[in-house]
């Protein structure tokens, strides 16, 4: 490993413009000029339909430096498979899987200085995205698209980690039920600006999205999915069709009930009925487990297991999940994956 010049430690999570990313184009029917580029500008028509009408999607995944310093990836092709649902939603061409982890572990590879070491708690963080381009003017798919790779070295995404922090419930609806909230599409992210501002202003990590229809049911936090631990130990995870199915939080579901042996349920979360739960916290690749100390509502704060400790089923979660990310621990079949190094 090189010695690149950041404090792997205290990295925060930001852009970074690495030496390498990967780019492949489509039209005709079929996917060409698949290369890494050491160039960071897309460079596209003022008519493309992703300027005008939305029309991209993308994914976040991470690579992770393990103990003897090689490096891994955590189920990429739940990564895959999600995005090309979002691309079928937004009438947009799949990426292949084979071709969409390939991608990604070019990537790493060729950008293997800036995966952080072992024991930084850090990662490089990768980002692949679609969008529609070309000459379009009217409201209809594009004729052509771009597929890109880029990553960055980051640390965590809620400022504090591991820390508990306090969220609050939004009068903004994030996205509607038969919208587009259970795809990863930029218009969600938009849309959840204005409201995560103003839970920042006003001393929340973000804010808790509840359901379109009545407002009675958590369904997402911000940028992650919301998880609860009820009192007699159950996992419970909201269920609605306008949440993203995120690579986390099945994961976690998993190794609640098979690692664990925890009771699991997605289901309806009601805000009114939060004392059912011991702990809670929002999940999300970006996010890993972000501990939620207390959640406001109607000007009510509701404290679960502290606003200051971690729980210690969050914790055990947490433990088991990036221990496994890491290397640390045994992963179940197919959950990581190693890039081949120089």
């Amino acid at each position: 490993m090189a010695d690149v010049q950041l404090d792997w430690n205290n990295l925060g999570f930001e852009y970074r413009n690495l030496p390498y990313r990967y780019r492949a184009y489509w039209k005709d029917g079929a996917w060409y000029k698949k290369e890494l580029t050491g160039d960071a500008t897309l460079h596209i028509s003022e008519g493309s339909t992703a300027l005008h009408y939305g029309q991209q999607d993308f994914e976040g995944l991470k690579a992770y430096r393990t103990k003897d310093g090689s490096v891994q990836l955590f189920r990429p092709d739940r990564n895959a498979a999600r995005m090309q649902t979002s691309c079928e939603r937004l009438l947009m061409p799949q990426v292949p899987t084979d071709m969409f982890v390939d991608a990604v572990k070019q990537v790493v590879k060729a950008n293997q200085d800036y995966v952080p070491p072992y024991g930084t708690g850090a990662t490089l963080y990768l980002r692949p995205l679609m969008i529609g381009v070309g000459g379009n003017i009217g409201v209809h798919p594009a004729q052509e698209y771009i597929f890109t790779v880029f990553a960055m070295p980051v640390g965590s995404y809620f400022k504090g980690g591991m820390t508990p922090t306090n969220f609050t419930t939004s009068e903004y609806d994030r996205a509607a039920h038969k919208g587009t909230g259970a795809y990863k599409v930029g218009g969600n992210y938009a849309a959840s600006l204005f409201p995560g501002q103003e839970a920042h202003a006003n001393g929340f990590s973000d804010c808790v999205y509840l359901d379109p229809v009545e407002h009675r049911k958590i369904e997402e936090v911000g940028s992650a999915n919301f998880f609860g631990i009820t009192k007699d130990g159950t996992f419970v995870t909201p269920k609605s069709p306008s949440i993203l199915p995120a690579v986390t939080k099945y994961s976690l579901l998993y190794l609640a009930e098979h690692k664990f042996g925890m009771k699991t349920e997605q289901g309806d979360v009601y805000i009114d009925d939060l004392d059912r739960f011991a702990e809670a916290g929002a999940c999300g690749t970006a996010a890993v487990i972000s501990p939620i100390g207390g959640l406001e509502h109607q000007g009510k704060l509701h404290v679960f297991y502290s606003e200051t400790e971690v729980g210690p089923v969050t914790k055990k979660l947490y433990d088991e999940l990036t221990g496994i990310q890491f290397g640390d621990r045994e992963a179940p079949e197919g959950w990581v994956q190693k890039v081949e190094l120089d």
